[in-house]
């Protein structure tokens, strides 16, 4: 009884085995049925909306279309001429109209597809459907659409149409109407995409799926997937409906569905049975493959290059680090020799023989060697390179392993720590000029007291002779006035470099430009320089140090100059301007502010020039010291200003500065 207990439980538990494998086939069949079924559900919902997209991308070509006609305002015959070819181009168009304001037909064509189809009811009936069109148009201040109505024709047939209104503006003026007929049976098979229709059948239907217009193949199968989309157009909504008649999905390929999921089963009980002889492979080449990631992790986050050569010189090994500094692949470079890729081609020579050196059994030092190589893009770093022998397990040498860093960091640091080297030299040159012209200025105060004191005896010992007095004490006074500038601009420079605070007060643009006039022309007439002035009308006073700014246009001037001292240039011309500065990103901070400008005629400044033309020390004259526009910079951005230059077109150079215009 035991046993017949046993036997009738292990069969009972395979016909349950049975008939749940059943059920699940039976079910997997169902879902792949489902599943088709949804698949081509989606499909013709996309065919629904990629057709509502072509009417309505359609529509919107036509309009622009129908606007072309009445380019370059047309008359009647010409427009009817116009009209004519748009409807041959279009077939889903019956009938164009040129209306007036009043709606009243100016000019008309038809369709030369067919006969003319308001020739049995007339037009007029019609004008409702117009007037509304054109009202809505009008809201619109675009083209609208009517409704869709039915048009009767002969032989008990018809047409669904649909009209289209658009108002004609000229110079802000309604001018007219643009009415167009349309044929919705047309528009389903001219405007919708061959790929979109076939296989199908399209359908303008109403709201209550009333059908207006079909297009297409008349299918019949067991069973039909319908898509709607709506087509929301100005003054009008249509609904766009797309059937297929499709069969329902085939029950032979689910069956072999299913019975491929037999078969699968069964083979996943026989990989089943092989498992256990699989886990202890597993288990070994998983601990294999553990130590292999292990070593290469190691190798791929080193940051130095590992390059391993046989005894021919043949590359045998590079990690991700080499190949990165060489910008090669492996690939690329696993079997190379001499000469190798990442050798540059002048030093091939040189490589080669120390290679040979290598190869012969010669060590290598121990510290190192720099060598240079070449990437895959041309460009050249320095290395390091450090070798040894490679030794297998048997203690037998079986090449060259190389470590190769990349020191161009290394050099780069290097650079600039002798670049602020020569920076800090820079600043103690600086440094140096500051006390110089600190000390000039204490020393030549009393030079210049003495020669404005010699001066103004002079003018009180002269006889007084009417002709000789009068040119004498010009000329004295012309001394003593010189002598009290250069002592003002002795102190000024004196404050500058002592960083004191400077005394600014309100100066009129005109005074600064004619303080330093009789300077300027006196190097005008010697070079042969044709000096202009422009002060534009009512400039209001800047606020500055008048001693300081002189110096700086008095300098501009000089260099300006100095640069159309050309032979070459022989309309030489200087033109010293001020004028109001525009507002932007570098003026917007202040109220205020006055640009003074210094334009000539020169050769220009070449760009690698002008890259360093502000720096301290740099210039391009052989008696230059290099400092003149490096402080006329600092003058200007000490009253927070700003100075710069441009091209003067069609030649030379303009250096301009602003200054800020004194409160009221």
């Amino acid at each position: 009884m035991n046993a017949l207990a046993l036997a009738s439980r292990r069969h009972g538990l395979w016909a349950l085995l049975v008939a749940l494998v059943v059920f699940l086939l039976a079910l997997l069949v169902w879902l792949a049925g489902r599943f088709e079924s949804s698949q081509v559900q989606n499909t013709l919902d996309r065919q629904a909306v990629s057709a509502v997209n072509d009417v309505r991308s359609g529509l919107n070509r036509n309009v622009q279309t129908l606007q072309a006609i009445f380019a370059g305002e047309p008359g009647p015959s010409m427009w009817s001429y116009q009209a004519s070819t748009v409807l041959r181009e279009h077939r889903e168009l019956l009938r164009i109209e040129w209306r007036d304001t009043g709606l009243g037909i100016r000019a008309h064509a038809d369709t030369p597809f067919r006969g003319a189809v308001f020739d049995r009811l007339g037009r007029e009936h019609t004008l409702g459907d117009v007037s509304l069109a054109c009202a809505t148009a009008r809201r619109f201040s675009g083209p609208a659409y009517s409704t869709s109505y039915f048009l009767p024709q002969s032989a008990g047939l018809g047409i669904e149409v649909l009209e289209l209104c658009m108002p004609l503006v000229s110079a802000g003026q309604l001018s007219g109407y643009l009415v167009a007929t349309y044929s919705l049976q047309d528009m389903l098979g001219e405007l919708i995409e061959g790929g979109a229709s076939r296989g199908v059948q399209l359908a303008f239907t109403e709201a209550d799926g009333t059908r207006l217009a079909l297009h297409g193949a008349v299918l019949r199968s067991n069973r039909v997937f319908t898509a709607q989309h709506l087509l929301d157009l100005p003054g009008n909504t249509l609904v766009l409906r797309i059937d297929s008649w499709r069969a329902e999905p085939d029950l032979f390929p689910n069956v072999l569905t299913a019975l491929v999921t037999g078969l699968s089963i069964a083979l996943l009980s026989v990989l089943a049975m092989l498992g256990k002889d699989m886990r202890r492979r597993l288990r070994a080449e998983h601990g294999l493959a553990d130590a292999l990631a292990f070593r290469k992790a190691m190798e791929d986050s080193l940051v130095t290059g590992l390059r391993a050569r046989d005894l021919q010189g043949r590359i045998t090994y590079v990690n991700p680090a080499f190949c990165a500094m060489v910008g090669l692949s492996a690939d690329e470079l696993l079997g190379t020799s001499a000469p190798a890729p990442y050798w540059p081609p002048e030093l091939v020579d040189e490589y080669q023989k120390r290679q040979a050196i290598r190869l012969a059994g010669s060590s290598p030092p121990r510290q190192g060697f720099e060598s240079v190589f070449l990437r895959k893009d041309g460009s050249r770093f320095p290395v390091l390179i450090i070798e040894a022998p490679l030794i297998d397990a048997t203690g037998i040498q079986t090449g060259w392993m190389s470590a190769v860093v990349d020191i161009s960091e290394q050099r780069r640091v290097e650079e600039l720590s002798r670049t602020s080297q020569e920076r800090l030299q820079a600043t103690a040159r600086l440094a140096t000029v500051g006390e110089m012209a600190s000390l000039l200025s204490h020393e030549l105060n009393q030079p210049l007291a003495a020669i404005s004191s010699y001066a103004t005896g002079s003018l009180n010992l002269l006889p007084r002779q009417d002709g000789l007095h009068a040119e004498l004490e010009t000329a004295m006074r012309r001394i003593a006035e010189q002598a009290e500038r250069a002592g003002r601009v002795i102190r000024s420079v004196h404050d500058f470099v002592r960083r004191r605070e400077q005394d600014r007060v309100p100066v009129a643009p005109r005074a600064l430009i004619d303080a330093v006039m009789p300077l300027v022309q006196l190097q005008a007439r010697k070079l042969g320089v044709q000096v202009e002035t422009v002060c534009a009308e009512g400039l209001p006073d800047v606020l500055c140090d008048a001693t300081m700014v002189e110096q700086v246009l008095l300098n501009l001037a000089r260099n300006a100059m100095q640069a159309m001292d050309r032979p070459e240039i022989v309309r030489r011309k200087l033109v010293l301007k001020v004028v109001l500065a525009p507002s932007n990103e570098r003026t917007i901070h202040h109220a205020g502010w006055t640009e003074f400008s210094v334009a000539d005629v020169g050769p220009g400044i070449a760009p690698e020039v002008a890259a360093q033309l502000f720096t301290p020390f740099f210039t391009t004259k052989a008696e230059g010291m290099g400092l003149g526009l490096s402080l006329c910079r600092t003058v200007v951005e000490q009253h927070g200003g700003f100075l710069g230059f441009d091209a003067n077109h069609p030649q030379g150079t303009i250096f301009r500065f602003t200054l800020p215009v004194a409160p009221p």
